[in-house]
């Protein structure tokens, strides 16, 4: 075997030199301002020498960092949520933040400190296409132009218009007559009648027939024949109903829902079927002038199933309020001291204040106030009381809530009670993170009412997370999720509102109180009015009717609650079962395709679930991300639109707004959509042309 060791000594130089070829940098004593580029990766990870220790105070809430101190060498994972950096005009091709990093080094005399800043850049993914306007369809399927819409049942027409090729004709003075004729002639032959004719310009005219279909047919098949169409009804588009009660124009929910088609459906009529809503809450202030004639009142079957008395003052966990007990008068009682509002007298005024003069008596009041969704609607508010003075209440409380309001016999102390007037629709705004075990015998009661034929409507909560709370959770409930503005055409979730699988709706229930947005572009008293519920209350240190404005899911249910009963009323659905595929059905669909955990099937539409008249036609895009976000981009004068985004998977919605939401592409209004995935491997997709059908 030959002898290797002579040979190491070359290695160990060949060693020596490569080391000499690739030093190990000189860990630095200071940090200093850097880049760091991110390109399109979702990460990236730098390392910069350091002989000290150092941590990372600050920086944007889209990167996050890790790890965020240490000692020795600066060595970095940052991360980048691009959609959270996004602005809603999605018009920034690159993305750009600062983390600080603290440092300090060496001791005694030799000691050094600092802070650095690193800029981190992300590049944004590209989405483009075009928006086309719907083509002009001729036929079964005409629709109107901008200031006209087709009113008359699918297929009806006023008999039909027929053209002919100009050179079949004889001279152009002729060929109205000879377009009549020879109309006239075919459909003859063809064994129809036609009843009248009309020349109507240069080789056109107007056929009155019995059987459109079988005319068009004859005619379409003749070569000489340019096209024949029906002759389609149209009429004068609708105007929406704008109240105009004081505060009305700050209660943007109403127009965001399509409203404004749906009040102006109510003045022709047909909102005539009784229903009531019972609203299970604090009770609520009769002598509101604003819900004055619209509710049931004391003796009518409005109950307040509280048990405390003033006589359990030193036994009872709570005080009610009121101190009589369970009794026909569930109102919202004066305590000593309080300054909040009546939630319950909110939360009925969203579904039933009165429009117009209200004949308040007080000074300083307001003689409109704000109107309900009911509107000249045939519905009554059904008060029931069962949160305490304190807002709070127990389950074996509600259950005896809901069993009253829905027509079953309830014994509070030594006396039964039975409701009169049984109510279609059950609004819970109310509810608690409790364990589905702890919620069986509330579950129970609820599936209970849903048997008896109401539909009950509860508040998915405000616990900004994940956790189901009850009722809403309930099985035969109806989970509702809140909404509010985003200054896009599509609404955004509200941050508080709780996201979980039994979530099945989702109404306008305002944005954060404190958050800033100001969206509906309303003002109160020269400020910009914030995006916030506004409705009736009482103020209890004046004693006095006033209007205040509330956020929560507590608001988002009653609107769910109030177009439950708008469609029993107008008798478009006649149970609770068929009401709740007709809310789910319309609903405009927000975030990820289909049903998910944030908005549920989406945010309720009362002008597509009433067949409300249209009352706009506005083309325009919607861009939504599948985690719950909408962004705007610019579209120009051609229709084209770039949006610089981050990754994820988005819908490009583009379609007609009828309703004059703002939001385009409903499920009741031309649309055309496209799902698209941007990614590291896909940074740019043009979806083409959007043309709504």
């Amino acid at each position: 075997m030959p002898n290797l060791l002579p040979r190491l000594p070359g290695l160990l130089l060949l060693t020596a030199l490569l080391a000499a070829c690739n030093p190990t940098p000189t860990p630095s004593d200071a940090l200093d301002a850097r880049t760091v580029p991110l390109a399109q990766a979702a990460s990236g990870s730098t390392s910069v020498p350091f002989a000290g220790q150092w941590r990372v105070t600050d920086r944007p809430d889209w990167l996050s960092v890790t790890p965020l101190s240490g000692q020795g060498n600066v060595t970095l994972t940052i991360t980048a949520d691009r959609a959270a950096a996004t602005p809603l005009k999605a018009n920034q091709s690159e993305l750009s933040g600062q983390i600080k990093i603290e440092w300090t080094s060496g001791t005694g005399s030799a000691a050094k400190s600092g802070a650095a800043l690193w800029t981190v850049t992300a590049q944004q993914f590209e989405l483009g296409g075009r928006l086309v306007a719907p083509a002009q369809a001729q036929g079964q399927d005409a629709q109107s132009a901008a200031s006209l819409r087709t009113q008359a049942p699918a297929g009806a027409a006023r008999g039909i218009i027929v053209k002919y090729r100009s050179a079949s004709l004889k001279a152009q003075s002729d060929a109205a007559l000879d377009a009549l004729q020879g109309g006239r002639r075919a459909l003859e032959a063809a064994g129809l009648r036609v009843m009248a004719a009309s020349p109507l310009g240069a080789a056109s005219a107007r056929l009155e027939v019995a059987n459109v279909d079988a005319a068009l047919a004859a005619l379409r098949a003749d070569p000489q024949v340019e096209y024949a169409v029906p002759n389609a009804v149209l009429s004068a588009q609708a105007q929406p109903v704008v109240p105009s009660d004081q505060f009305a124009s700050l209660q943007w929910a109403y127009p965001l829902m399509g409203y404004g088609g749906v009040w102006r459906d109510m003045e022709a009529g047909g909102y005539t079927k009784p229903v009531t809503v019972a609203v299970v809450d604090t009770g609520v202030r009769f002598d509101h002038p604003d819900l004055k004639g619209q509710l049931w009142g004391p003796g009518e079957g409005a109950l307040d199933v509280l048990p405390f008395t003033a006589g359990d003052a030193q036994t009872s966990p709570y005080d009610s309020g009121d101190g009589d007990g369970p009794d026909t008068d569930p109102t919202d009682p004066t305590v000593q001291g309080r300054t909040t509002g009546s939630h319950g007298t909110h939360v009925t005024g969203i579904i039933a204040a009165r429009w117009g003069d209200n004949g308040v008596p007080c000074d300083g009041c307001s003689q409109t106030g704000v109107v309900g969704a009911s509107y000249k609607a045939n519905i009554k508010v059904l008060p029931i009381r069962v949160l305490d003075a304190q807002g709070n209440t127990s389950e074996a409380d509600v259950i005896s809530a809901v069993r009253y309001a829905a027509g079953l016999p309830v014994t509070l102390g030594t006396t039964t009670y039975r409701n009169p007037h049984p109510a279609q629709v059950i609004n819970l705004s109310l509810g608690g993170d409790i364990s589905a075990d702890t919620a069986r015998p509330m579950c129970d009661a609820i599936a209970e009412a849903r048997s008896a034929g109401s539909l009950v409507i509860a508040a998915a909560g405000n616990g900004y997370g994940t956790s189901p709370y009850y009722p809403a959770a309930c099985s035969a409930a109806v989970a509702v999720g809140s909404v509010t503005l985003s200054g896009g055409s599509a609404p955004q979730r509200s941050k508080f509102s709780n996201a979980y699988p039994e979530v099945q709706l989702s109404a306008p229930g305002g944005a954060e109180p404190y958050g800033g947005n100001r969206f509906n572009g309303g003002t109160l008293n020269g400020q910009p009015f914030p995006d916030v519920i506004l409705s009736t209350d009482w103020d209890y240190v004046k004693n006095q009717p006033n209007y205040a404005a509330q956020v929560g899911t507590s608001q988002a249910s009653p609107q769910v609650a109030a177009l439950a009963a708008l469609l029993l009323s107008k008798g478009v659905t006649t149970g609770p079962a068929d009401t709740l595929a007709r809310l789910v059905a319309t609903a405009t669909d927000l975030g990820a395709q289909g049903r998910d955990d944030q908005f549920g099937y989406g945010m309720v539409n009362a002008a597509a679930a009433l067949n409300a008249p249209a009352v706009s036609s506005t083309l325009g895009l919607r861009l939504q991300s599948a985690r719950g976000l909408t962004f705007q981009p610019a579209v120009d004068a051609l229709g084209r639109f770039q949006a610089y985004l981050g990754d994820g998977t988005y819908r490009v919605i583009g379609g007609l707004d009828t309703d004059g939401n703002g939001i385009y592409g409903e499920a009741h209004e031309k649309r055309v959509e496209r799902e698209v995935t941007l990614a590291p491997a896909s940074p740019r997709v043009d979806v083409g042309d959007l043309q709504p059908r």
